[in-house]
């Protein structure tokens, strides 16, 4: 019995669903990864701010920089108040801290700490204490204002 109009129609149906399917799932994949990757540019520039700021904190007399610094992260953060969380934040974050003072003042010739080590083992431990990014503090949502010309 030779297959008659149905079955080649019935294949064809299959093909047009089955790359229908393999399209869905590659825009799928393609709209995670684009999203992967807007998070890490996103973070990568909040890192980098954030730290340009600390840095920029950090100058001048050199016996109160990691005091400035600290300073300057619970401002940048806007913390006004301190909770548990908080402080053990801030306490984690000191090593960075630490070495990024040490690295600003580090003479020629000497090794200055590993800053962007440092701030690895405290986006771990942050990750890993409230299984989100520390870079997440810093999405704030800021409501369009009309602009208004007089």
């Amino acid at each position: 019995m030779t297959p008659g109009p149905v079955s080649f129609l019935d294949a064809l149906q299959e093909s047009a669903e089955s790359a229908a399917s393999e399209e869905e799932r590659f825009r799928r994949d393609y709209a995670q990864s684009v999203a992967l990757l807007e998070r890490e540019r996103a973070y990568a520039f909040r890192r980098f701010n954030f730290m340009r700021s600390l840095a920029e904190a950090a100058g001048g007399e050199s016996g109160t920089a990691v005091a400035r610094v600290v300073a300057m992260f619970r401002d940048k953060l806007g913390w006004s108040g301190d909770s548990e969380a908080r402080t053990a934040t801030v306490e984690h974050f000191r090593p960075v801290i630490e070495a990024m003072v040490g690295a600003l003042g580090a003479k020629n010739g000497e090794t200055p700490p590993d800053v962007r080590a440092k701030l690895a083992e405290f986006e771990a431990w942050y990750d890993a204490a409230h299984g989100s990014a520390f870079w997440v503090l810093f999405d704030h949502y800021m409501p369009e204002t009309p602009r208004v010309d007089f």
